[in-house]
């Protein structure tokens, strides 16, 4: 029995001997193992590749919405331009339709016309119409002027705006009919009466031997309006280049016509302005050009979406929307300066 505990007490020790050398000498703790450097590398250049295919992606759905965007905006301009030309069609339908029913009494006020006796009945321009309770707007026909031998008349009376009483000299509205003309076709007139017409330099000579206003009305391709008036306006006979005289400026517009007062009227083949260039040349029309322009009634109708041009021959109205911006619609109207509604 003794020599058993002997042996375990031996044990015991070096088992204690043990402890303490493993606790003076510990042993270092194995580092986990690194992975292949080919494994590394493999892995870089993998999400490197992911990053390039969400890249592509970001870019291509960038490109997609740009052009998903301008397609919109076509759609837009396209049914802006769709728009246009319904209201447009509609204005014409509602004119057509004001004629006839206007028809019979103007065709009334010809019977009257053709019985006139007196000066007093005489019927010299729309405001003498308008005197006579004719106050629906429309074409009628003046009778022929005895004094300066000038046969009859067909004339665009305005018996509205501001009063009525307005014959129009000048409209431009469709853009069909050229304006760049000789000095033959603006002495006698072009045009559709009930369109776009010029009504001749000679009968505006004859309608402004009486004291006149002169009224401008534009209206620009956003569909707002401007004028403006001339307290007085006249204009000389061919032997004078049809000279222009105005004055007493009123409006919204801007005083755009001011710098033409006192000039001769210049055409294609009839140069009058007051200055080195070959003004009716270069802006395509004929006017009472100075040196050029400050307005430019009778210029290139530039249709919408070109009615912004570098070169200033369009319908022009500086004091308005300046010299590159040309008007979608203009009328030029006179009636006597005496005019009472």
């Amino acid at each position: 029995m003794a020599k058993v505990n002997l042996s375990v007490v031996v044990l015991g020790l070096t088992l204690l001997l043990l402890a303490e050398t493993w606790a003076q000498n510990p042993r270092k703790r194995l580092a986990p193992p690194k992975p292949p450097k080919n494994q590394c590398c493999d892995e870089v250049r993998s999400l490197k590749v992911q990053v390039a295919n969400l890249t592509s992606i970001l870019d291509e759905m960038s490109r997609k919405q740009e052009t998903d965007l301008m397609s919109v905006v076509r759609q837009i301009m396209e049914l802006d331009k769709q728009n246009r030309q319904q209201e447009a069609r509609v204005t014409e339908a509602e004119s057509k339709y004001s004629e006839i029913n206007n028809r019979v009494e103007i065709m009334q006020l010809q019977t009257l016309q053709s019985a006139t006796q007196t000066s007093s009945d005489a019927i010299y321009d729309c405001s003498s119409l308008y005197s006579k309770n004719y106050k629906i707007s429309g074409e009628y026909k003046l009778p022929k002027d005895e004094f300066l031998g000038t046969p009859e008349l067909s004339v665009f009376c305005d018996m509205e705006t501001n009063g009525g009483g307005w014959t129009l000299i000048q409209r431009r509205k469709v853009g069909l009919t050229s304006f760049n003309r000789d000095w033959k076709a603006y002495k006698n007139g072009f045009g559709s009466i009930r369109g776009d017409f010029w009504l001749g330099n000679d009968n505006i000579f004859r309608l402004t031997r009486q004291p006149s206003v002169l009224r401008v009305e534009l209206e620009d391709w956003e569909g707002e309006t401007r004028y403006a008036e001339y307290g007085f306006f006249t204009v000389s006979n061919e032997l004078n280049s049809y000279k222009l005289f105005l004055a007493n400026y009123s409006g919204n517009a801007g005083d755009s016509l001011r710098y033409h007062n006192n000039t001769n009227f210049s055409t294609m083949n009839k140069d009058n302005d007051k200055c080195v260039d070959d003004c009716a040349s270069l802006r395509k029309g004929g006017y009472w050009y100075n040196c050029c322009t400050d307005s430019n009634l009778n210029g290139v109708f530039h249709r919408y979406g070109q009615h912004i041009t570098k070169k200033p021959d369009g319908i022009n109205w500086y004091g308005w929307h300046g010299s590159n911006y040309s008007l979608k619609k203009v009328e030029m109207k006179i009636r006597p300066v005496d005019f009472q509604p």
